[in-house]
């Protein structure tokens, strides 16, 4: 049966890939996104085109709706759940960035832990007698494997304690875990926190690793390599962890907390060298020490979620890299 599915940050990222299968398979999306200034808001449009020119032959388009508006804005919330009853909402708007959270915390405290509460006081009805809905919709978290911190417990575990966060971002989204435990213990509100690990991959932000590489190769853009590259990522192709997602609507779990990684860590400078490889140049990065807020390895520890979910990521790095480059050559290098 088609589902009524509110997508907080609709037009970012993971985002948009979200709106679009959900749209594909005859669900009706209420995608929420403010467009702010993070990275260039023309690049979060261009991904809602990318949509719109895949669904307008077939008409699944016509079931997207867009509300240009903040999740911070109880207005805007409240009229979105009095116009439509959601079964789910995806909530992935945030501020994002583990390094750039240490110069504002206050923003990513606003927008993450805030704006978060917004929507959950929502879900429940909180806002107004007039939204409480006749069935609490589900609701799907996007947190994050910076919430386990320079964990010692490899690979990362869902019931690690997280309670030593090494930047403003990771602690915002371990603080929106808690809140929506509370939610769910006073309200009985279904809440999964997804915990990504690194995603990559088409419509990527300008701040990723492997847009930063390309756009060092072809823009000639400084970029830092931390730690001589000698870090392990667990990179997630952004379609595998919307595949997550996916399950995660479609199973209500009471209060879960899951990874959504690959489960097989990489270099970064393996990485670089495979997207150096389909560029057919070299990169010029700056070797740079690690920050205080980083950390060497992230490993997805990912049996719960293949037993809860059925969650099974198919897209090897190779594969996903070279997705990324057809990507970043039809939609970035010609306005270069």
């Amino acid at each position: 049966m088609a589902k009524t599915v509110l997508v907080t940050g609709a037009a970012g990222f993971i985002g948009s890939h979200t709106a679009e299968t959900l749209l594909k398979r005859g669900d009706r999306v209420i995608g929420i996104d403010n467009f702010n200034d993070y990275y260039d808001p023309r690049r979060k449009r261009a991904n809602i085109k990318e949509i719109e020119t895949n669904l307008v032959p077939s008409g699944q388009f016509e079931a997207f709706t867009l509300i240009e508006g903040d999740i911070r804005d109880r207005k805007v919330v409240q009229k979105a759940f009095e116009t439509y009853q959601f079964d789910a909402v995806v909530h992935l708007a945030a501020m994002a960035g583990v390094r750039v959270s240490i110069d504002d915390p206050g923003l990513y405290y606003d927008v993450n832990v805030n704006g978060t509460l917004c929507l959950l006081d929502a879900c429940v009805g909180r806002l107004s007698e007039a939204s409480k809905p006749k069935n609490l919709p589900n609701f799907v978290f996007a947190s994050t494997s910076s919430v386990y911190g320079n964990t010692q417990q490899i690979p990362f575990v869902p019931d690690d304690r997280c309670d030593r966060p090494l930047a403003p971002y990771a602690s915002s989204k371990r603080a929106s875990e808690m809140l929506a435990y509370s939610y769910h213990h006073l309200y009985a509100l279904h809440c999964t926190m997804l915990r990504f690990f690194t995603v990559y991959g088409p419509r990527g932000r300008p701040d990723m690793m492997a847009f930063k590489v390309l756009d060092n190769i072809f823009k000639g853009t400084e970029v830092p390599l931390y730690n001589s590259g000698n870090m392990h990522r667990d990179w997630t192709y952004v379609l595998d962890i919307v595949s997550g997602i996916i399950a995660a609507v479609d199973r209500p779990l009471g209060y879960e907390v899951l990874n959504l990684g690959r489960g097989e860590p990489v270099l970064l400078t393996d990485f670089i060298k495979g997207i150096e490889a389909l560029a057919g140049r070299p990169a010029n990065l700056v070797p740079t020490p690690m920050l205080d807020a980083d950390i060497s390895y992230t490993f997805a520890d990912i049996s719960k979620t293949q037993s809860l979910l059925g969650y099974q990521p198919k897209t090897s790095v190779p594969e996903g890299v070279a997705n990324f480059w057809k990507w970043y050559q039809d939609a970035i290098l010609p306005s270069a």
